[in-house]
């Protein structure tokens, strides 16, 4: 007898509860601050135990820390799949707005935990190793799309760069407290100023 079905729901039951605990953990940390927000309200607010909590997160700063980790995994899941031969700037502009247009898309609940993450010195530290991840992952998967090795050749890493900087800099903008449009038409600027120089090292 398959046991399959048993094992998916419960991997299906164990997603639902980490995106309970997630949900209710950025919530309450962009709403009321970084530090006045403890462990167990986190868990209350969630409808589950403190213990619960531990088995998912080490601590309130890993949820954010996941946060992150998602954004840079559509990424590169998002420059993977671009097709074979697009020019570099498109690629990358596609590669770096996924998470921007979930952003924009749910501007309500995404935009004051961008404010949390920028505002918030441990929280911006942890921001900032995780873009450098993204920069190597860019390159890596950049290079491999263009036949370069990204230790011989200096496009990759570049060009990943200045997706990143892009990336970050509409990050800012959007999240300052002027009003300000959309993340996704915002990468898109970006990327005009970018896409000449992104794409004259490929003709």
């Amino acid at each position: 007898m398959s046991t399959r079905p048993d094992v998916t729901l419960a991997q299906r039951k164990r997603q639902l509860v980490a995106t309970e605990l997630t949900e209710a953990a950025l919530q309450l940390l962009a709403l009321r601050g970084f530090d006045a927000v403890t462990v167990d309200e986190i868990a209350t607010t969630a409808g589950v135990s403190k213990r619960t909590f531990f088995r998912y997160f080490a601590s309130k700063e890993d949820v954010v820390v996941q946060f992150l980790a998602d954004m840079g995994a559509d990424m590169r899941a998002g420059l993977a799949a671009r097709p074979a031969g697009e020019r570099p700037s498109e690629a990358l502009l596609h590669a770096v707005s996924v998470p921007l247009s979930l952003c924009g898309d749910h501007a309500e609940r995404a935009l004051p935990v961008v404010r949390l993450i920028l505002r918030t010195p441990a929280l911006l530290a942890r921001f900032l190793e995780h873009e450098a991840r993204w920069r190597e992952e860019l390159t890596e998967e950049l290079a491999g799309r263009l036949g370069l090795d990204p230790e011989a050749e200096l496009y990759p890493r570049l060009a990943a760069g200045m997706a990143i900087a892009a990336f970050d800099t509409v990050l800012h903008h959007w999240s300052g407290d002027g009003d300000t449009e959309d993340p996704t038409a915002l990468i898109g600027r970006a990327f005009t100023l970018l896409a000449p120089t992104l794409d004259r090292e490929t003709r």
